[in-house]
């Protein structure tokens, strides 16, 4: 007999040997052997696709819909078919910025936004709560009509059962200790759960061999084989209809198109499918044994589907839900070792699930979520505190609980009105809206942070409204009347039947809607608006991640200490991670630190920024960063082809022996740039001469004391690393005056591409001093803008303007007077010119200084070597970017008065249709 007690001494015996391996797993990972590092580990942990609703409802589906069930496995097929090119670019992406979930990929992908991060997060919970309450709907109604045995009653017949017997509740709590027991053990998001991931290819195997074990027994101990169980179904009459290969399907073609590709979303970007295939891949290369093990494994778990929906049809005319089948059908037979099999198998399956999806959402609550909102609470001062890893583990604990205590709420409350296919179906619909700004992301630079945003909220708010409601009023919990009048009574807007559109399933006529909202908001958002330099730099790395894969370093200025930066990644990773972090990275430099002091530059910040994205997600890294390294602004400068090579030089200060190979690739590039100015005009021939004597300077030093350093081997440590400091900063600032070097040969050889348009220089100021308002809190300078209501537009490059006025106001930021810094910007039309002003209040400029500035500007030169520090190639290149859309760029200046900056640009010669009228009718 199948008593209550065999069957809770089975699930708790199995949920213990889950455990086991996961302890194993773990223990073999920590000493250096891991078992996940495996392809068919990794193809196994993809199966987790198969949930409760694989298990029990598919079959469920096929009793009603025929093969109708097949869409929902086709999809994942075909994508897979693509992940070389989709998933190769995401994996990479991953593993180089050390993503923690979906949240946090779409959240780096446009700029770094914690908003938006808290958006998917937000959407995602929302969306697959109803998917938890499918699991757990599983597994107690499995274990309630498992503890019936012999008799075969279904839980409604039950009635309602006090809240301390509901055994959905319990087996909610159950789960929930079992996944923090699983998935906080660590508190790395970016590390690899092994435990998890073996237990999860374990739980894989067993569903599989239990459904296996099902439709044998159905097929050839029931019946006597395919040929006898189609035949005895092609006899009924209810299932004579699902014979017929697409008779059967509601919906017709319509819905078969759009169920695949709502399971060709969901592949890809369930939470749990994304932890599993992207967080928790050891190796890109897997994906080669996944492509074709995956699509088998779906084929192998399905090929018995529709013998035990006919099968179960028939055994069962009436009072039984097609959803039990696979355990109903071997309890009738009385093969009580088979009904416990099958119980393990969905409870495997839905476990599966329920772990990877919960810890999923918990790392996206918590780091996309909680933690950047409580990062800028300046009342909490989290950032100060000194040990934060229990505030990030209680976080995600806590999440775990709350999300499987609302899949039971909606379990309860609307959970019964649907079928389990049902259930999931709502669920995949809305993590279908990630879809187009996650791939769009990947190969469209255009998105933008504001289209994202628009498009995921237009996206759910129809979906919502279109598969949400629906599903709270049919449980009572809204006014039935909106599903026949619609909203407010206007008939256009009925949840099913939404603008007039009949005659489609729900979820399809869902998907429409949905999809078209969330692409067209996305996609005219983007073309409408303009991106910010942390976006167009983030939408570079993603878009061209393979182009760019040995340039991880950000170009970076602006000053940071090495103690302070351990000090904030122990916080978070704990005394002895941020030890091992620190430790491994000066490995990698050849150092050991702590007896060798680390150098804070910036490839260490990216490196801390890297590691901390890794336990608090990329948002709130991004935060925690701010608060400690004081940054310079990024510009949207046109350096990224040329960045790869010029960063080489950098590495003179970590590995001398790679010097002469750097020095030659440096110089080099220097011939090149030389080349190409020497095919200028004979007025071009001073500025190359001056700059060539700049660029030699600091490749004299390095040859210089690299010589001193290989021939006296017997230097001491001390004099060798005041050495190393010098040919760094000197590598560093090569580095730099190659790529100004660079810009000013594009202009100059007309070979830089501009993108002309009319500009309002009213945004484009507002968007330079939000740029560089970080330079001015740090230094704690005031900044007026004046700017009149009404300003004509002018025909410049946008992204080129933007550079002048940042490298102007970042000049002025520096300059002004340091207790009491003031920087002023006035713009003005000023004689059919349009005129801006960046005035600081710093000791100015002298005449003799000034005239040295500009003493050849007009010739593309001047005197470096005498130039007032700090000046750079910045003002030459603003000067070109100005003179050449007919502008003109000076300065003002007196010691003791400030400086001044001004430059002017003609208006545009073409004015809107409406302002033309009207010029008219007032002449």
């Amino acid at each position: 007999m199948l008593r209550e007690w065999v069957i809770v001494s089975a699930a708790f015996s199995y949920l213990g040997l889950l455990f086991a391996i996961a302890y194993y797993a773990d223990k073999r990972a920590d000493a250096g052997r891991s078992i996940v590092a495996n392809p068919y580990i990794y193809s196994l942990s993809l199966a987790v696709y198969a949930t409760a609703w694989t298990f029990y409802g598919s079959v469920g589906r096929a009793a009603t819909d025929g093969v109708g069930f097949l869409p929902i496995y086709l999809g994942p097929t075909l994508m897979i078919a693509l992940w070389w090119i989709v998933m190769r670019k995401i994996l990479r992406i991953s593993k180089q910025n050390r993503i923690t979930s979906l949240a946090d990929f779409i959240a780096s992908r446009y700029g770094k936004s914690a908003l938006l991060g808290g958006v998917v997060t937000i959407i995602a919970v929302i969306g697959i709560i109803p998917y938890i309450s499918l699991q757990l709907k599983g597994i107690s109604n499995s274990y309630i009509i498992l503890t019936q045995y012999p008799d075969i009653v279904m839980p409604q017949k039950l009635g309602a059962v006090p809240l301390a017997q509901d055994t959905g509740l319990w087996v909610a709590m159950i789960l929930a200790a079992f996944t923090i027991a699983f998935g906080t053990r660590h508190l790395d998001s970016a590390e690899h759960h092994e435990g998890m991931v073996a237990a999860i290819a374990f739980e894989s195997l067993v569903k599989l061999l239990a459904f296996l074990a099902v439709g044998v027994f159905v097929n050839f101990g029931v019946y006597n084989g395919f040929g006898d169980l189609f035949g005895r179904a092609a006899e009924d009459p209810k299932l004579r209809a699902l014979i017929a290969p697409l008779e059967g399907v509601a919906g017709g073609y319509a819905s078969w198109v759009w169920l695949t590709i709502l399971s060709m979303f969901a592949i890809m970007f369930l939470p749990r499918q994304f932890q599993v295939t992207v967080i928790e891949n050891t190796n890109e290369k897997h994906l080669n044994k996944a492509i074709w093990l995956f699509p088998l494994y779906m084929l192998a778990i399905n090929i018995f589907v529709l013998p035990i929906a006919f099968g179960g049809g028939l055994h069962f005319p009436s009072g039984v839900d097609a959803d039990t089948f696979v355990l109903t059908v071997p309890m009738a037979e009385k093969q009580e070792g088979l009904a416990l099999l099958a119980f393990i198998g969905g409870l495997s399956a839905a476990t599966g699930m329920v772990i990877v999806e919960t810890i999923a959402l918990s790392t996206m609550v918590c780091n996309d979520l909680v933690m950047p909102m409580l990062l800028r609470l300046r009342g909490l001062r989290l950032a100060e505190r000194v040990d934060l890893t229990w505030l990030l583990l209680g976080i995600r604990r806590g999440a775990i609980v709350l999300i499987l205590l609302l899949g039971y709420l909606y379990f309860k409350i609307a959970g019964e009105a649907y079928a389990l296919v049902s259930i999931g179906l709502i669920s995949f619909a809305a993590v279908a809206q990630f879809a187009p700004v996650a791939l769009g992301g990947l190969f469209w630079k255009g998105g933008s942070r504001n289209g994202a945003l628009a498009g995921l909220l237009v996206g759910f708010a129809v979906w919502f409204y279109t598969l949400l409601v629906p599903a709270l009023a049919r449980s009572g919990w809204l006014p039935i009347e909106i599903m026949q009048h619609g909203l407010f009574g206007f008939e256009l807007l009925r949840p099913l039947q939404l603008f007039g559109l009949a005659g489609l399933d729900q979820i399809t006529h869902s998907m429409i809607w949905s999809m078209i909202a969330n692409m067209g908001a996305y996609v005219l958002v983007s073309l409408a608006g303009r991106q910010s330099a942390e976006e167009h730099h983030q939408a570079n790395l993603f878009v061209d991640v393979f182009k760019r894969d040995a340039d991880r370093t950000r170009f970076w200025r602006g000053t940071a200490q090495a103690p302070a930066l351990h000090g904030m990644l122990s916080r978070f990773l704990s005394e002895a991670g941020a030890n091992e972090s620190f430790a491994r990275y000066a490995r990698l430099k050849g150092l050991r630190w702590p007896e060798e002091e680390l150098v804070a530059d910036g490839e260490l910040v990216h490196y801390v920024e890297t590691q901390l994205a890794g336990a608090i997600g990329a948002a709130s890294a991004r935060i925690m960063m701010a608060s400690t390294v004081q940054e310079d602004a990024l510009t949207l400068e046109d350096v990224h082809e040329v960045l790869t090579e010029a960063q080489q030089v950098v590495m003179y200060s970590q590995q001398l022996e790679q010097k002469s190979k750097e020095l030659e690739a440096a110089t080099a590039e220097l011939k090149n740039a030389n080349e190409r100015l020497q095919e200028l005009d004979r007025m071009k021939d001073d500025f190359v001469s001056t700059v060539s004597h700049e660029l030699r300077t600091p490749l004299t030093s390095i040859r210089a004391f690299s010589e001193i350093l290989r021939e006296n081997p017997e230097i001491d440590l001390t004099e060798r690393k005041r050495f190393l400091d010098i040919i760094s900063k000197e590598s560093e600032r090569l580095t730099r005056l190659i790529n100004q070097v660079l810009d000013l040969a594009k202009i100059e050889s007309g070979k830089l591409e501009w993108n002309v348009s009319e500009v309002d220089l009213r945004e484009a100021i507002t968007d330079s001093v939000n740029a560089t308002s970080q330079l001015f809190h740090e230094k704690a300078v005031r900044v007026d803008v004046h700017m009149p209501e009404h300003v004509p537009r002018v025909t410049t490059d946008f992204d080129r303007i933007i550079q002048v006025l940042i490298n102007l106001l970042s000049n002025a930021g520096k300059f002004c007077d340091p207790v009491r810094g003031h920087v002023e910007v006035r713009l003005a039309e000023d004689g059919g010119k349009v005129r801006v002003d960046v005035r600081d209040n710093g000791k100015g400029i002298s005449p003799r200084d000034q005239s040295i500035i500009f003493e050849k500007f007009g010739q593309a030169g001047y005197t470096l070597t005498d130039k007032p520090q700090g000046t750079g190639l910045g003002l030459p290149i603003s000067r070109q970017i100005v003179e050449h859309f007919g502008g003109r760029l000076w300065v003002e200046s007196a010691l003791g008065k400030g400086a001044t900056f001004s430059f002017t640009l003609p208006i545009a010669t073409t004015e809107p249709a409406d302002a033309q009228l009207l010029a008219r009718l007032v002449h």
